[in-house]
């Protein structure tokens, strides 16, 4: 029989005064009552600052590839010509893709067993010393094909790593968070992710505006993945130092655990695994075809300078990281499925028109469509965390969350820049990108119509 566990009282409730009592007595409970707030608070922002900074550090490591993808193919594809080189260099984008739905099977496990903290802190120390051992690679001039074999195997652990984060981050934040602040705080994620990005585009700005193209490739690509350790190691001292969610001790206190909580999640809750796979269909070509594969386009496509297409990306992703706390928070009072389908028929009725304007040729407009774009994307990326957290129970929660989210980016995601470039190719349209991305935002809008509402439900019984 399953135990019907009280949810916690709403954060602001928690901060009312008492109004029992009179007096010394009355004073020393409000003091009390005020103590155990601050302690909540004080919890809750180390709580974000945990979350915020490791998921900064895993996706800065991922993104970092995407930033100098037309450097890397010079140097691990010199053989290759043009588009043919830069299909090598997204083919290992791609590639690296393959084994998340593994490592969603393996940290969810971990995760669900065995804690939130624990999948967390081991996934990011593989994550920084995979993206650190990029930059030791050596070229293709060095050792021939042996080169890209070995830059493929190290994305491969990169892939797995990343596996975990997203979800765990997730998952961790919206189990520590007030139960009308869910979607705010889960909202911290997509922000950490993009500000990962963010600091990825501003150093590929700065490296392609300062280095001649012979410095880029001898060694000036190498200098963003150095980087990758120290900050790791700051990521993972800092989740150490947190309990694990107050969801998940409450499951191991009352004995709830799991002993194979993929299995349950396949057997009891195939349902809504497949709603939520399907929902993150325009999460994950959006996310990959705005924010990392724009610069390329731009580029390759509309002919415009390296510098200026990372200067047009990164504003797009300031405000992006502005709109996503916005989008979080209007999932809070309005709920996650309006969220959702109003993003899904946006990009259904704009992205194609976007795409049009981006070919005009005028830098102020490309970075107007950018941001939009941004804008446009995050009503989705604001909303999916909680969103998908919220479907599956605590003993399954990181399970459900990290399969059903690494499968749709395994298979779309990590493909949308090949895809991108391999569809431009072959219909010689340069609006070919916007009308994959419009037909992902048609399968997201039909499962987000077949799921339920959550953003009021108790988290542990939803």
């Amino acid at each position: 029989m399953r135990k019907v566990t009280k949810s916690p009282p709403p954060h602001d409730e928690m901060l009312q005064p008492s109004l029992h009592g009179n007096g010394a007595a009355a004073s020393g409970h409000e003091a009390s009552q005020s103590e155990a707030a601050d302690g909540q608070r004080n919890i809750l922002r180390r709580v974000v600052a945990a979350s915020f900074i490791g998921n900064f550090v895993e996706w800065f490591d991922y993104a970092v590839y995407g930033y100098l993808a037309i450097t890397i193919s010079a140097v691990f594809f010199p053989e290759s010509v043009g588009s043919a080189a830069l299909l090598g260099t997204f083919a290992v984008f791609a590639v690296s893709f393959i084994v998340r739905p593994l490592g969603g099977f393996i940290w969810g496990h971990i995760g669900d067993k065995f804690g939130r903290r624990t999948s967390l802190s081991i996934s990011i120390i593989i994550m920084s010393f995979a993206t650190f051992a990029v930059g030791l690679l050596p070229s293709f001039d060095m050792v021939g094909y042996f080169a890209p074999v070995l830059l493929l195997v190290v994305r491969l652990v990169q892939g797995f790593s990343a596996a975990g984060e997203y979800a765990g981050a997730s998952a961790f934040l919206v189990e520590y968070a007030p139960p009308r602040r869910r979607g705010l705080f889960a909202a911290v994620v997509p922000a950490s992710t993009a500000t990962g990005l963010l600091l990825g585009s501003l150093i590929a700005a700065l490296l392609f505006g300062i280095l001649s193209t012979g410095q880029m490739e001898s060694w000036g690509w190498r200098l963003p993945f150095f980087l990758a350790a120290p900050m790791g190691l700051i990521g993972r001292y800092i989740r150490t130092k947190l309990e694990d969610t107050p969801a998940f001790r409450e499951l191991a206190q009352d004995d709830d655990v799991v002993k194979a909580p993929v299995l349950s999640m396949f057997r009891d809750y195939w349902r809504p695994l497949v709603i939520a796979m399907c929902a993150v269909l325009l999460n994950a070509v959006g996310f990959y075809v705005v924010l990392s594969y724009m610069p390329t386009y731009l580029t390759t496509e509309l002919g415009f300078g390296e510098t200026e297409s990372f200067i047009a990306t990164t504003i797009a992703l300031l405000t992006y990281v502005g709109f996503i706390f916005i989008t979080g928070l209007a999932s809070d009072l309005i709920g996650r499925k309006r969220m959702l389908i109003a993003a899904a028929v946006v990009f259904i009725l704009f992205t194609v028109p976007a795409f049009m304007l981006l070919g005009v040729g005028n830098f102020a407009v490309v970075v107007i469509i950018e941001v939009l774009l941004g804008a446009m994307l995050t009503l989705n990326d604001g909303t999916l965390p909680s969103f998908l957290a919220e479907m599956f129970p605590t003993k399954i929660r990181y399970s459900g969350f990290a399969v059903s989210f690494n499968m749709s980016n395994a298979l779309f995601g990590g493909t949308a820049p090949f895809m991108a470039t391999l569809l431009i190719g072959v219909t010689h349209s340069r609006l070919a990108p916007g009308w994959y991305l419009m037909l992902a935002a048609v399968v997201c809008l039909a499962a987000v119509l077949c799921a339920k509402e959550t953003s009021h439900e108790p988290l542990r019984e939803t």
